[in-house]
């Protein structure tokens, strides 16, 4: 999927940056400088181009982003403006508004371009939404009910999935944030993959780890790997099972199809990550367990809802989407079916699944039609 969303990308890219510079000649300081001279008009055109390629080098995925945005803009202002065009030369009786390009150096040449202006501008404050929504992180809440004995009225649980440690914080910033976690008392933590990635850090690695050995769950912390937590690459200072040792030292219980009994009233499921071949079938974990206990299931990746849907598990939290992360990204990967579920809560067969958007990202640095979060999920005893 990922090779055709970055293909297709490429190809975009290519014919975006073909239409900007066209549009980037129609500013009047452009015309002006140009003064009719169409050589000198054509290469000033090129300048805000080679500003994007200054950062193209150090950011190419966001600096693609934020220039493929800024076509799509271009070309949605251009229909818009053409329709009110259209609308109002039939209510002023057929009068033509000057809509075509005028001639270099004459004084209608000069006037401001107000489309490419206000095209600019929303870009700019649409970026900035986004990176906010990716930076900041909010608290997202559920509150479940079960006929289960759960061993106390409510069973709180903290929820962090996909902090990819260095995109958007470092070590620090992951210690800060499970500070803030910890103000809501959770008797249980849940890591549920892409905690860290290939451009993480020892040393963010290690500090990370002391925030969660800080952390206090009375009824333990549990980690899953992600299909990043390994590492893709050879360039990480530390391997995964180092990750391991450190998170051992910490208190944390890494989880790999296997199976926690959490004060002999509930049960932890946690999954190896889809992308791993030795992986276990659900129905084999699942199966040999007491289904009159509450079992809760860990699994990174939302693509297996009907499997677990048909055992005796009452919840599955995973991650992976970053809820879209964007609202192109989103429907392409709904459309391909990429993931059972983007987003949300959903419930099949008994069971409840909740994905979460992750409290960080990959690389890209932008989130439409979503947020970064951590969970808190309160489980009641009815």
């Amino acid at each position: 999927m990922w090779g055709v969303l970055f293909g297709s990308a490429a190809i975009f890219a290519l014919v975006a940056v073909f239409f900007l510079w066209t549009r980037f000649q129609r500013f009047a300081i452009v015309r002006k400088l140009a003064a009719g001279r169409k050589w000198l008009r054509r290469m000033l055109g090129l300048i805000p181009l080679a500003v994007f390629g200054i950062f193209l080098p150090y950011d190419t995925i966001n600096t693609g982003i934020v220039l493929l945005y800024l076509a799509l803009f271009w070309v949605l202002g251009e229909i818009i403006a053409g329709l009110v065009r259209r609308i109002m030369g039939k209510k002023n009786t057929g009068k033509k508004r000057a809509a075509a390009e005028v001639e270099d150096g004459s004084a209608e040449g000069y006037r401001p371009y107000w489309l490419g202006v206000m095209v600019l501008l929303f870009t700019v404050c649409y970026f900035s939404i986004a990176a906010y929504q990716d930076y900041h992180v909010w608290e997202k809440d559920y509150q479940l009910t079960t006929d289960k004995d759960l061993g106390m009225d409510r069973l709180r649980i903290a929820q962090v999935t996909d902090s990819h440690v260095g995109a958007t914080f470092d070590g620090e910033g992951f210690a800060r944030h499970m500070k803030r976690i910890q103000k809501s008392h959770p008797d249980i933590l849940v890591i549920t993959g892409d905690y860290v990635d290939d451009g993480t850090s020892k040393d963010d690695m290690v500090r990370c780890c002391q925030a969660l050995k800080e952390f206090e769950a009375p009824l333990g912390k549990y980690f899953i790997y992600g299909n990043h937590d390994k590492g893709y690459f050879t360039y990480r200072n530390f391997t995964w099972q180092e990750l391991e040792e450190v998170l051992a030292d910490a208190g944390v219980e890494v989880l790999k199809d296997e199976t926690a009994l959490v004060d002999d009233n509930f049960y932890i499921v946690g999954r190896k990550d889809r992308s791993d071949p030795d992986r276990e079938e659900i129905d084999k974990l699942v199966s040999p367990l007491d289904p009159s206990k509450y079992i809760i299931v860990l699994d990174h990746q939302p693509n297996d809802f009907t499997a677990e849907a048909a055992t005796a598990a009452d919840l599955v939290l995973s991650g992976h989407t970053h809820g879209g992360q964007m609202i192109i990204m989103k429907l392409a990967a709904e459309l391909m079916r990429a993931n059972d579920r983007t987003y949300g809560m959903e419930r099949r067969n008994g069971s409840t699944f909740i994905v979460s958007s992750g409290i960080s990202d990959w690389e890209i640095k932008f989130k439409t039609g979503t947020q970064s979060e951590f969970c808190i999920i309160d489980v009641e005893h009815r």
